[in-house]
């Protein structure tokens, strides 16, 4: 045994592609056999009808067909439909839905994100009743919702969440709403009668919606503020679907600009309304209500990109393999007859950053989909102790949770010691029984991986999906390629902007980063890499760690340095400093995560019966994939990071001259950090030697599960 840790024998190699246990195991669904058995109802439909329909080219219009129709009713008869509906309203799983719905998009997503998005759209579409709606909102949209059960006569609804404006407030400013809802009657003692202008923009699922939720500003003096408002398409008025956007991707879900001029009754605003002194006042702003939608559901559209990046690995070695066959001269049993361009290390070498990048996609996306699932038991206890307290309203709550943030720290720290005294451990069982410090940890926590996942999975997810697409030679960019991926890489653009683009997210990530109990919660993360590294040498976390370590001063000194003509450098509009930050942070986060779901399986892989014989061969391969991913997060965090610390610093006077040593003594500890990062990449392309080994020699089923 080396002083490393590593053995002087030849590691185990991978013998086949990680399947289901593998995946349970690391996302943690194991135990839950209803989970399974969705994922397997959602596989058969996406390697079956949406395959069927993508190879027949039902992508090649923009119009909504009725072969793209069908597969909402593929869905339906999978309990594709009711997934995220409650038992009481026709579901049929019990809890929190963010995670299962994140494991039906992953499915869906390995073949086709458009018809993911379909499923996902009717999801968004009812979430903002499922949020804030009243009582019997939820019960007759989330009732009407469901497949009809046997015996029942009734035609399903399916719904559209329209937010976006027309040009040009499309996609820019979810604040700035042209919308307009007026009073149009209202009788004494009688409800009110509403009228409904709206035009939207890029609408998913219009093609098929039966009823929409709308976003919409206050057009009269009578009603106060925005709101989001339910629109049938039997209301008195004009339900245009509009005409299908010209969209290049995700041509299997159908999206129009749609125009909306109806009447609607004032029982119809989402989550209700008071009347004061004749003014209609809704208990929800359209704010209020997409923040609470927002905060669920975008983790979902973070984890199809990494499907696409995990479902392209096998496609790629099978062309790799078979690159020469049938040519003259390529006989069976030599090299480039077996191997093909596997003989060349460049070749599996950056197909392992493509599976490195959707592993950890993938492991920060399903873990931001557990905490969220975690979300609204937090956040109701929460709001029943301020209530108890007497404390309600938005800056009176804010108040109140600010003023907890350091039991909050408190928390944070003691949660992740070892080895806590008595009166410690006593201490963080009366913080982990606190509601208001649990929600303040969940919310500050969720508040950086949403938006992490959001920003990584699809911003880095889809310049990887490039690479694939290119280790396909010509056949990459056909539309026969194998596993769609030339569509997948196109699909991926898309994911990058719904619910919110690149931008918004680096916003929110710019600011949630910054929350001292978020830079409580990092530095534990640091700590635990580092026993991390202790007991797992071969995975990189120390390195992940350094380039941590390294963040962590840049955000720190940033905060308060200035450029050469004396401006800070941190602040709100410096976006060319924050937003490069956060890029950075994201990269970490991801990484930090794929680490833990390859310590689970390395602890839980040996007890799965079915795992027994290739495991140490499994373990070995994620474990080099994970220390390859830990240097190339550091790379990039690292580089991120010395721009920003060292590019606003004044031009030394003679151009090309290099400053003397005095001129860095402030950023000494950047360079001692940067150094030791450096230091510590000593073995990742060692890894990566290793982990081309076990690619080269995988076996791969002889054909795609779904049509070339």
């Amino acid at each position: 045994m080396n002083q490393d840790g590593s053995s002087n024998q030849p590691p185990a190699l991978l013998q086949t592609l990680p399947g289901d246990d593998v995946r349970q195991i690391m996302w943690r669904f194991a135990e839950r056999f209803d989970y399974q058995m969705v994922v397997q109802s959602a596989r058969a439909v996406a390697r079956g009808p949406v395959a069927r329909a993508v190879a027949k080219g039902a992508r090649n219009t923009h119009e909504w067909t009725e072969d793209k129709a069908a597969l909402l009713t593929e869905f339906d008869v999978a309990g594709i439909t009711a997934a995220s509906i409650d038992p009481e309203f026709g579901g049929f799983l019990e809890g929190p839905k963010n995670f299962v719905l994140g494991l039906l998009a992953f499915e869906l997503a390995w073949v086709d994100a458009g018809s993911g998005t379909s499923s996902m759209a009717n999801t968004l579409a009812l979430a903002p009743i499922h949020e804030r709606g009243t009582p019997e909102q939820k019960q007759k949209y989330m009732s009407a919702s469901v497949p009809p059960q046997p015996g029942e006569d009734r035609k399903i609804w399916r719904g559209a969440f329209a937010l976006t404006e027309s040009i040009p407030y499309v996609g820019v400013d979810t604040g700035v709403l042209s919308g307009r809802v007026r009073v149009t009657e209202w009788r004494d003692g009688e409800e009110p009668l509403l009228h409904v202008d709206k035009r939207g923009r890029f609408i998913t699922n219009m093609g098929s919606a039966n009823f929409v939720t709308a976003a919409v500003d206050s057009g009269d003096p009578r009603i106060k503020g925005s709101c989001m408002i339910i629109l049938e398409e039997t209301d008195p008025g004009t339900w245009d679907r509009g005409i299908p956007t010209k969209k290049l991707a995700h041509q299997l879900s159908s999206t129009r600009d749609p125009v909306f001029s109806l009447q609607v009754p004032a029982s119809r605003i989402i989550g209700g309304y008071t009347v004061k002194d004749g003014v209609i006042i809704p208990n929800y702003s359209h704010a209020d209500v997409i923040e609470a939608v927002f905060t669920r559901t975008r983790a979902t559209p973070a984890i199809m990109t990494s499907a696409k990046l995990l479902s392209a690995v096998e496609p790629v070695i099978r062309y790799h393999r078979r690159r020469f066959r049938g040519a003259a001269g390529i006989t069976e049993g030599t090299p480039r007859f077996d191997m093909g361009l596997q003989q060349k290390e460049d070749a599996l070498h950056r197909l392992l950053d493509v599976w490195a990048a959707g592993e950890a996609g993938a492991s920060l996306g399903f873990e931001t989909s557990r905490l969220l699932d975690t979300y609204d038991a937090i956040e109701k206890a929460k709001a029943q102790v301020l209530a108890q307290q007497g404390i309600a309203g938005g800056r009176a709550e804010l108040k109140a949770l600010r003023a907890r943030e350091k039991d909050a720290a408190e928390y944070v720290a003691l949660a992740y010691k070892r080895s806590p005294t008595a009166e410690e451990s006593a201490r963080l069982a009366a913080l982990d029984a606190d509601a208001v410090v649990k929600f303040i940890v969940t919310e500050s926590l969720s508040s950086v991986l949403i938006p992490s996942a959001k920003l990584w999975n699809t911003g880095h997810g889809v310049n990887m999906m490039r690479e694939a697409v290119s280790m396909m030679g010509g056949y990459g960019i056909t539309e026969d390629c194998p596993g769609f991926l030339g569509t997948k890489w196109i699909d991926g653009q898309l994911e990058a902007t719904y619910e919110g683009p690149e931008v918004v997210q680096r916003r929110q990530l710019s600011v949630t980063m910054s929350r001292p109990i978020f830079l409580q919660q990092f530095q534990q993360w640091i700590a635990h890499l580092r026993e991390v590294a202790r007991a797992h040498p071969t995975l990189g976390a120390g390195t992940l760690a350094s380039a941590m370590e390294l963040w962590f001063w840049s955000r720190e000194h940033l905060s308060s340095a200035k450029d050469a003509h004396g401006r800070d450098l941190y602040s709100n509009q410096r976006h060319g400093v924050t937003y490069p930050l956060a890029d950075a942070l994201a990269w970490l986060v991801a990484t930090y995560h794929l680490v833990l779901d390859v310590i689970e399986l390395k602890q839980k892989g040996p007890e799965n019966a079915a795992l027994a014989e290739g495991i140490d061969g499994l373990v070995s391969f994620y474990s080099d994939l994970t220390h390859i991913h830990c240097a190339t997060a550091a790379g990039e965090a690292t580089r991120i990071c010395a721009e920003l610390v060292f590019g606003y610093r004044a031009e030394p006077e003679a151009p090309g001259s290099v400053p003397g040593a005095d001129a860095f003594s402030d950023v000494a500890p950047f360079v001692a950090l940067r150094t030791k990062v450096d230091a510590s990449l000593a073995g990742s392309k060692l890894a990566k030697d290793r982990a081309a080994e076990s690619l080269a020699h995988v076996m791969i089923p002889e054909v795609l599960d779904y049509p070339v």
